[in-house]
């Protein structure tokens, strides 16, 4: 077991120093391997299945290490050269992640979250029978996440409209089944807890030029410094009891605010949530598959 927390601990450190380099998705992958859990299970999945698939939610964006600076955190509209190296980031993350000894568990997730039953998704262009489920949930939840998250050029979307587009888009965009599940965790309430936080009961604090972008590592303390990943802005955390506050300081740090950092905290929950889903049965299963 030993064996494998090790090899999970590498998929999840590599996964947030790929995000770390966006500047305004603080704690999306958390979010959307959440938002992929819950779905998962209410789709009557079993336990072991539904880490799985929030083992694959976490790190379906690891290709992102393959898209410039410049053009992961443009503040304008893509152009359709832009727009085409981004849609390289599921192919990119597979070959990534292929040698890697664990990479069964998380391959379908990372290389087929944005195909659509409509065919009109990448890499491959895949119609809805050729999608797996765990695709299907993550890309879904994906979406969610990305409507219902803010940026410094434009405010997150109320969770009742992402949810109205959701709908709107079923069998076409998004598979029809996962989108009204998502649709009844939504209007249940189900969801509200995980929006706008980069851990459980941790929400995203707001940078004064830039919104709430800036992701509180659990262990930094009271009146410690972090940086705005976008622009820099310095502020001190006020810690009082369970609320969190940012004060800012006036000056700015680019290089502190833009530097890849792992919260090992959030990974050691990661793994010990995760490792939960291999049986030391199934690590022999998968171990099989994987050298056979």
């Amino acid at each position: 077991m030993q064996a494998a927390q090790e090899l999970l601990k590498t998929l999840y450190t590599m996964a947030m120093m790929v995000e770390a380099r966006d500047a305004y998705t603080g704690g999306h992958l958390w979010r959307v391997s959440r938002f992929s859990g819950l779905l998962a299970q209410a789709l009557g999945l079993e336990r072991r299945e539904v880490l799985r698939i929030m083992l694959g939610g976490f790190l379906h964006d690891l290709g992102k290490v393959g898209v410039p600076d410049a053009i992961l955190n443009k503040r304008d509209r893509l152009s359709d050269e832009e727009y085409a190296v981004i849609k390289t980031h599921p192919q990119v993350g597979a070959d990534l992640l292929r040698e890697h000894p664990l990479a069964a568990l998380a391959m379908e997730a990372v290389l087929m979250h944005h195909e659509t039953p409509d065919g009109k998704g990448y890499p491959a262009g895949l119609s809805a029978g050729d999608i797996p489920l765990v695709a299907r949930i993550v890309g879904v939840a994906d979406a969610f996440d990305a409507m219902t998250s803010s940026r410094p050029y434009r405010a997150g979307m109320p969770i009742e409209r992402a949810l109205q587009i959701i709908h709107e888009n079923r069998g076409s965009q998004f598979d029809a089944q996962c989108a009204e599940q998502l649709i009844v965790l939504g209007e249940r309430g189900e969801l509200a807890h995980i929006v706008g936080h980069s851990e459980n009961g941790i929400p995203l604090q707001s940078c004064l030029a830039c919104g709430p972008i800036i992701a509180i590592p659990r262990s930094l303390p009271h009146a410690g410094y972090l940086y705005c990943p976008s622009c820099g802005g310095e502020y001190q955390l006020n810690r009082l009891q369970q609320i969190l506050s940012l004060t800012a300081t006036g000056q700015r740090n680019l290089v502190r605010g833009q530097r890849p950092t792992v919260d090992h905290d959030l990974v050691a929950e990661l793994v010990a949530e995760a490792s939960a889903c291999l049986s030391v049965a199934q690590q022999g299963h998968w171990f099989r598959r994987l050298f056979a």
